[in-house]
C-alpha cells in the first residue's frame, strides 16, 4: 500500500475547505469531460443521483465542472420541513419567501442592497418583543396568523439563524481573489441560541436550534467549542441531515487543527449517511499520507464505516482496488455502484475507436484493420479489473446484480467474448429496472456485440445490425430529449467500422458514406473526390434510385448530396478554365448558383485587400451563374477578337479573384475543397488550385499585348507582377512540413520581372505613382 497516495489523490489542492459551505473558486482541471466521446456506458442508469458528480470526468467534478450549491444545496429540504411543520398556516409560496426570498439570480452590483425578507424578518421580530404594530406586521397580518405560537417560533427562529448567515452565506461571485474565513464574535447571541435549544419541548424545533448552536459555535473563534458540544449532545439528536451537516463541521475543525486522520473519517461517515453531502465530502476528503490513511481505518467501528473509507478513496485513486475491499466487507454497498461505473469508463478512455494509427511525425496516419484494432485495443484490458468485475458479477450477491451483468457483458465485448456477453445481457435484462434509459442501454450494448461479431460483411449478417442502425443514425438524435444516454460514441465508432469492412470489400463509395473523409476537424474539405473514379461512382450511387436498406442508411447519414459535388465540379472545371462544363455543374446546384459575391469579381486593384473590395460600393452584385456565364461572353467576344484588351484584363481580374489572393474567395470556399483564411488550411491538391495564378497571368499577358496606352500597358504589368509574388510565396512555403523549423531569411519580397519592368518603362504614368502610393513592397523597391 506504499503507493495508494500517489498521483490523482495529490492532485487536489492539499488546503481543504474549512467551511463545509465555503465557495469553492476553482477552474476545471482537464477537457470538459472529454470522457463522453470515448463511451458507450452511461454510468446515470442504475446509479443514485447523488453520485452523478463523482462520476469519472475531465473536470473536477462530472456535469457540473466545480461545486456551486454551497448556499443553496438544503433549500428544498429546509422549505419541506418547515411545511409539514406549519401545517398549512402558511402557504408554500410565503414560507419559501421567508426561507430563501428571491430566488432569482443575484449578480455582483446587487451586493449591497438590502434583501427584503431579512429586512421583514427582523421588523417582525421587533413586532413580536415590543407588541407594537409596525409597516412590516401589518403587511403579512392579512396573510398569515402573528398570534399562532408555531408561526412566531418559525419567524424568530429565522432571526437568530439569520444572525448566522452573515458569516455562513458565502457570495456566489466567482473572483480570482481568494476566499476570506468570516467568524461571528456575539458570544451572547450564540449563547441565547443555545438557551433556546436547552429549554423548547418542541423537538421539531429542538433539533434545529440543536444545528443552529453548531453551525454559530462553528463560525465563531472557539471552534473547539463546536465540538465539545457536539461531543456532549450527538445522542440525543437524531441521525438526520442535519446531524451530519453538523458532523461535516467537526470534520472541518480537525483537519483545521491537522487532525487528519479523523477528519477524514468523520467526512466518510457523512459521505455515506447523507447522499446530498458526497460532492462536498468527497472534496474535502484529504489523507495527508498513508499514515493518515491507516489512522482513518482503524478509526471505523464497522464493515459500513471502513466501506465508506473505501468509497471516497476509490473516487481519488484505484476503483478497483476500492471496489475488491468494499465487496468483502460490503457486497450491499451502493458505493460499488458508482465505482463500477468509473472502472468501466476509465477503461474505455483508452479505447482506439477512429481505427487509425500513427505513422509517425508528418506522416499520414495508418488505417487499421478490424483484426488490427481489436488486437490494440485487447492489449488494453485492464485484466485485474476484470477478473474483479467477472467475480462480483458471478456472485450475483450486489445490491444490484444485473448493473454488474451489464459491465461484465461489456467487458467481455471488449475482450471478444462476443456469445458469453450476450448471456450475461440477457440475464441482465430478466432483474434490471425497465426505464427508457436502461434500455437504451442494454441496446445499445447488446448492438457493439453484435458488430462486433462481423469480420465480414454479407447479406446474412449484415440484416442483424439493420434496425439499430436505424435507431443508432436516425431515431435517436430525433426522439430523445434526455441528456445522459451516450449513444454518439457508438453512431461514429459503428460508422467507422463499417467503413472499415466496406474498404476491405473494395467499396470506397460505402467506406466513404461511413466514414467521410474529412481533411480535418476545422477545415473540413474531402479528399475523396480528389479521385476522379470514386467521383463519378458517388454521383452514380447517389442516383440510383433502388438502393439496398443499408444503402439507404449510409445516404442518409452523408453530409454530402448529389449538388454539392456538382458544386465542386462547377469549381474545378472554372479553375481549369473549362468555363461551358462549369456553367452546366454550376446550373445543377439548386440555390448555389444563386449566391452572390461579396465583391466585384471583375474588378482588378493595386492592394489585394478583400475586406476593402466587399465594403466598397457595388453597381452590380454577380451570382455565381451570373459570374460564370459573364465570363463565357467575354472568352466568345474574344474569340472572335472583340475588344482583346478590356475582355483579357477582365478575364485576368476574375480569375485572380476566385483565387486565396482575391476578393472572391467564397466561390471556392464549399464543403468539399473546405475552408480557411490561409491556404495552408487546405489540402495539398487544393491548396494548388486555389493559389495558382497561372490562368489570371495568362489573361493580363494577352491584356498587355493588346494595350495601346502605355497607362494600360503600366497596369498590366504590375498585375502581372502581382502573379509572379503569389508564385514566389507558393514555391517558397508549398513544401514545408514543419513551420516550427522554417528558418526566416529575411526576404519579404523580390524585384520580379514586373517590378522591374514597371520602372524602367512605365514610371511616367500616373498608374505608376498611384503603384507607389498603395504598395509599399514597390516603393521600397524603387527607392532602395
Amino acid at each position: 500500500m506504499k503507493k495508494i497516495f500517489l498521483n490523482k489523490l495529490f492532485l487536489v489542492s492539499s488546503t481543504v475547505l474549512l467551511f463545509a459551505y465555503g465557495i469553492i473558486y476553482a477552474c476545471a482541471d482537464g477537457d470538459w469531460d472529454y470522457f463522453l466521446d470515448n463511451s458507450n456506458f452511461t454510468p446515470e442508469t442504475f446509479t443514485d443521483k447523488s453520485y452523478t458528480p463523482l462520476f469519472l470526468s475531465g473536470s473536477i467534478f462530472y456535469g457540473i465542472g466545480f461545486d456551486t450549491e454551497h448556499n443553496s444545496r438544503f433549500n428544498k429540504n429546509i422549505q419541506s420541513d418547515w411545511e409539514v411543520y406549519l401545517k398549512g398556516k402558511a402557504d408554500t409560496a410565503t414560507v419559501n419567501y421567508f426561507l430563501i426570498g428571491d430566488e432569482s439570480p443575484k449578480y455582483y452590483s446587487d451586493k449591497d442592497k438590502t434583501i427584503e425578507n431579512k429586512s421583514e424578518i427582523e421588523q417582525l421580530h421587533v413586532y413580536f418583543k415590543t407588541k407594537k404594530d409596525n409597516k412590516t406586521s401589518l403587511k403579512w397580518g392579512k396573510k398569515i396568523s402573528l398570534k399562532d405560537a408555531k408561526i412566531k417560533s418559525f419567524i424568530e427562529f429565522l432571526y437568530l439563524a439569520q444572525k448566522i448567515e452573515t458569516v455562513s452565506i458565502g457570495d456566489d461571485y466567482w473572483s480570482y481573489d481568494p476566499v476570506v474565513a468570516k467568524t461571528f464574535n456575539d458570544l451572547k447571541m450564540i449563547q441565547s441560541i443555545e438557551n433556546v435549544y436547552n429549554t423548547t419541548a418542541d423537538s421539531f424545533l429542538k433539533n434545529r436550534y440543536w444545528f443552529l448552536t453548531m453551525k454559530a459555535y462553528f463560525y465563531s473563534n472557539n471552534k473547539q467549542k463546536a465540538i465539545q458540544f457536539f461531543n456532549e449532545t450527538e445522542n440525543s439528536v437524531p441521525k438526520n441531515t442535519l446531524y451530519y451537516r453538523a458532523l461535516s463541521y467537526v470534520a472541518g475543525i480537525n483537519y483545521q487543527q491537522k487532525k487528519y486522520a479523523t477528519s477524514n473519517y468523520l467526512y466518510a461517515q457523512v459521505f455515506d449517511k447523507c447522499p446530498e453531502m458526497r460532492i462536498v465530502t468527497a472534496y474535502s476528503f484529504h489523507p495527508k499520507n498513508e499514515a493518515d490513511w491507516t489512522k482513518s481505518l482503524a478509526m471505523a467501528k464497522n464493515n459500513q464505516e471502513k466501506a465508506a473509507l473505501w468509497a471516497i478513496h476509490g473516487y481519488y485513486k484505484d476503483e478497483v482496488q476500492a471496489i475488491e475491499k468494499i465487496y468483502e466487507l460490503d457486497a450491499k454497498s451502493e458505493h460499488l455502484n458508482y465505482l463500477l461505473t468509473r472502472l468501466v469508463n476509465r477503461q474505455e478512455q483508452d479505447l482506439n475507436n477512429s481505427f487509425k494509427q500513427s505513422a509517425g511525425e508528418n506522416q499520414p496516419v495508418k488505417n487499421q484493420t478490424i483484426v488490427e484494432n481489436r488486437t490494440e485495443n485487447l492489449a488494453k484490458i485492464n485484466k485485474k479489473a476484470f477478473d474483479v468485475v467477472s467475480k462480483i458479477a458471478t456472485a450475483g450477491n450486489t445490491e444490484k446484480p444485473y448493473l454488474w451483468n451489464i459491465a461484465l457483458g461489456y467487458l467481455q465485448t471488449l475482450k471478444g467474448d462476443f456469445a458469453v456477453a450476450d448471456a450475461n445481457y440477457d440475464k441482465a435484462e430478466k432483474t434490471m429496472p425497465q426505464t427508457e434509459l436502461a434500455k437504451y442501454q442494454l441496446r445499445l450494448l447488446r448492438f457493439v456485440n453484435n458488430l462486433s461479431k462481423i469480420d465480414k460483411l454479407t447479406d446474412k449478417n449484415e440484416k442483424t445490425i439493420l434496425a439499430d442502425l436505424n435507431w443508432l443514425y436516425q431515431e435517436l438524435p430525433k426522439n430523445y430529449k434526455g441528456l445522459e444516454f451516450r449513444y454518439q460514441n457508438a453512431a461514429q465508432w459503428s460508422k467507422n467500422y463499417l467503413a472499415i469492412l466496406y474498404s476491405a470489400k473494395a467499396n470506397p463509395v460505402m467506406a466513404e458514406l461511413f466514414n467521410e473523409s474529412r481533411d480535418n476537424y476545422w477545415n473540413d474539405g474531402n479528399s475523396f473526390y480528389d479521385n476522379e473514379k470514386n467521383l463519378l461512382d458517388m454521383k452514380a450511387f447517389l442516383a440510383k434510385p433502388n438502393k439496398t436498406e443499408i444503402e439507404k442508411i449510409a445516404a442518409g447519414i452523408y453530409s454530402l448530396k448529389l449538388k454539392d459535388i456538382n458544386n465542386f465540379q462547377a469549381v474545378q472545371s472554372t479553375f481549369k478554365n473549362k468555363i461551358p462544363e462549369a456553367i452546366a455543374f454550376i446550373q445543377q446546384t439548386d440555390s448555389v448558383q444563386y449566391y452572390t459575391f461579396l465583391g466585384n469579381p471583375f474588378n482588378g486593384n493595386i492592394k489585394d485587400c478583400h475586406d476593402c473590395e466587399h465594403a466598397a460600393y457595388q453597381k452590380k452584385k454577380y451570382s455565381q451563374l451570373e459570374f460564370l456565364t459573364t465570363i463565357k461572353s467575354m472568352q466568345d467576344k474574344l474569340a472572335q477578337k472583340e475588344d482583346v484588351y478590356t475582355n483579357s484584363f477582365l478575364l485576368g481580374n476574375a480569375f485572380y479573384n476566385i483565387t486565396h489572393f482575391g476578393n472572391g474567395r467564397t466561390f471556392y470556399e464549399i464543403n468539399i475543397v473546405g475552408y480557411g483564411s490561409s491556404p495552408y488550411s487546405f489540402r495539398d491538391s487544393m491548396k494548388k488550385m486555389i493559389t495558382n495564378c497561372d490562368v489570371p497571368k495568362m489573361y493580363y499577358q494577352k491584356a498587355f499585348e493588346a494595350a495601346t496606352s502605355k497607362e494600360q500597358k503600366a497596369k498590366c504589368v504590375y498585375l502581372i507582377s502581382k502573379c509572379e509574388r503569389n508564385e514566389y510565396y507558393n514555391n517558397k512555403y508549398n513544401n514545408v512540413t514543419n513551420w516550427w523549423s522554417v528558418d526566416d531569411d529575411k526576404i519579404n519580397f523580390l524585384a520580379w520581372n514586373g517590378f522591374k519592368t514597371l520602372k524602367k518603362d512605365y514610371s511616367d504614368t500616373k498608374y505608376y505613382q498611384d503603384v507607389i502610393a498603395e504598395c509599399g513592397y514597390f516603393n521600397t523597391y524603387i527607392n532602395q
